[in-house]
């Protein structure tokens, strides 16, 4: 294996590096994996200029200062940094770089300069505004996640203290059955109970049957549209949770990767499903009252413990799209690629990368074996799925693969994963730094 690129800083000192054993990985016969580099922070996205360098995404998560990183002849420098957390993701164009960062599109320009093209997107909730596509006419699309998990706010959502006001906007009008949520009243403890109704800040209630909500350009779980200069922002699709990461293909079709619900606040949804969808301009895709294009009110999304889910939407905006492949819950897909090398292996099939769960216990209700922590390959045609690089004991591993991020092919036609720190066990949101790794995966001889 090759003497792999690692990078390490003072600030990261008090904090090992991994002990990295690509053995314990199983990757198809006839290829190869191996670290190409280390010592990073938290990896979430890749992309390489003309000039075959890695801009790699620092999310920021592992030390609260997110970077746009670049590997250049075997050196790595800092391009940028001081971004919003959590930075999640980039990409480059004539010597442009576009920055996703919590509520901010920015643009690093060749000089250095940086400026911030579009700004106040609806990202202080669970999820952020994602990675920008470039498209043929001359536009960006990006995905703006949900505020909330499935439409209501709730004791799931740590930010209601800091952002009282805060909830999820429809993408077109809306008519609401009168459903509401009881908590514990959080923002006013004296009042005990909290009747929170949906598409509505914490504690107030939908009051009528047939509640009409107004729709919004900047919609929760929407795919958003806009020059290359950031002006003339409109919605193009709504009813995603979190549309991450979106790639045109060969034949110029706009292919989404969309994390389904979790079982989890006001109103769990058990067995949700992530999706790749392709872009129906116009499209509502079912969120919140569908999953990989079923309605959440089938017997197996409700939850052990919790009521079943009911629609919060009276008519559904249109008949949902149907995925092109979708993913057991749990996986928590992220970046993906297409192979365009019959080096590598059949052109057009994508590569996708699972983050999994998020503690390292023993077989838990977050980890599972069967579900996340590896790279998939997908049959674009006939959508089915195939395991294409996993630890051997198919859980995450420190020194196997932990969290992979992201999936990008090399002017190499070699793979490369980006693979998040490691989480603190005592603290499962906190991420260590200098624990990200880069993996290569290379067709070899045999």
């Amino acid at each position: 294996m090759n003497k792999h690129l690692q990078w390490s800083c003072m600030q990261q000192a008090p904090y090992k590096q991994r002990e990295l054993d690509p053995d314990r990985i199983s990757v198809p016969v006839g290829y190869q994996i191996e670290v190409f580099a280390q010592g990073l922070n938290a990896p979430i996205g890749m992309v390489f200029t003309e000039k075959g360098d890695m801009l790699i995404a620092d999310s920021g998560m592992a030390t609260m200062n997110p970077k746009v990183i670049r590997i250049s002849d075997g050196i790595i420098d800092v391009v940028a940094e001081g971004f919003n957390v959590p930075l999640t993701g980039i990409n480059y164009k004539n010597g442009y770089i576009y920055v996703s960062h919590k509520g901010v599109v920015s643009v690093l320009s060749p000089d250095g300069t940086r400026q911030d093209i579009i700004s106040g997107l609806p990202s202080n909730g669970d999820f952020s505004n994602n990675r920008v596509e470039f498209g043929i006419d001359e536009k960006i699309y990006f995905g703006q996640g949900t505020t909330t998990n499935s439409g209501v706010v709730g004791l799931d959502n740590s930010w209601v203290h800091e952002h009282p006001q805060l909830h999820d906007y429809p993408g077109t009008y809306i008519f609401l059955n009168y459903t509401n949520f009881e908590t514990e009243n959080i923002l006013i403890p004296a009042m005990r109970t909290a009747v929170t109704g949906s598409f509505s800040p914490f504690g107030v209630p939908n009051i009528q049957q047939y509640q009409v909500k107004e729709g919004r350009t900047l919609a929760s779980g929407s795919v958003l549209r806009a020059n290359m200069d950031g002006s003339g922002i409109e919605q193009v699709a709504w009813g995603l949770r979190n549309p991450f990461c979106m790639k045109f293909d060969a034949l110029k079709r706009l292919i989404i990767s969309n994390q389904g619900m979790d079982a989890r606040g006001s109103r769990p949804i058990a067995n949700a499903l992530d999706e790749l969808h392709l872009l129906n301009i116009g499209a509502w895709y079912g969120w919140p009252d569908y999953t990989g294009g079923v309605p959440v009110t089938l017997p197996r999304f409700t939850p052990i413990r919790g009521r079943k889910p009911e629609p919060l939407l009276h008519t559904i905006p249109s008949i949902p799209p149907t995925p092109i492949a979708v993913f057991p819950s749990g996986s928590n897909i992220m970046g993906f690629d297409f192979n365009e090398s019959s080096d590598f292996g059949l052109i057009g099939d994508i590569y996708i990368a699972c983050f999994g769960g998020i503690h390292y216990e023993e077989p838990s209700d977050n980890i599972r074996s069967g579900v996340g922590h590896r790279v998939l390959k997908v049959n674009v045609v006939n959508g089915e799925i195939a395991t294409f690089a996993i630890n051997k004991s198919g859980f995450p591993e420190e020194r196997g693969l932990s969290r992979p991020t992201d999936v990008v092919f090399g002017p190499d036609h070699s793979m490369y994963i980006s693979d998040m720190a490691i989480a603190d066990l005592d603290m499962q949101d906190i991420y260590l730094p200098n624990t990200g790794v880069i993996w290569r995966i290379r067709k070899i001889r045999l």
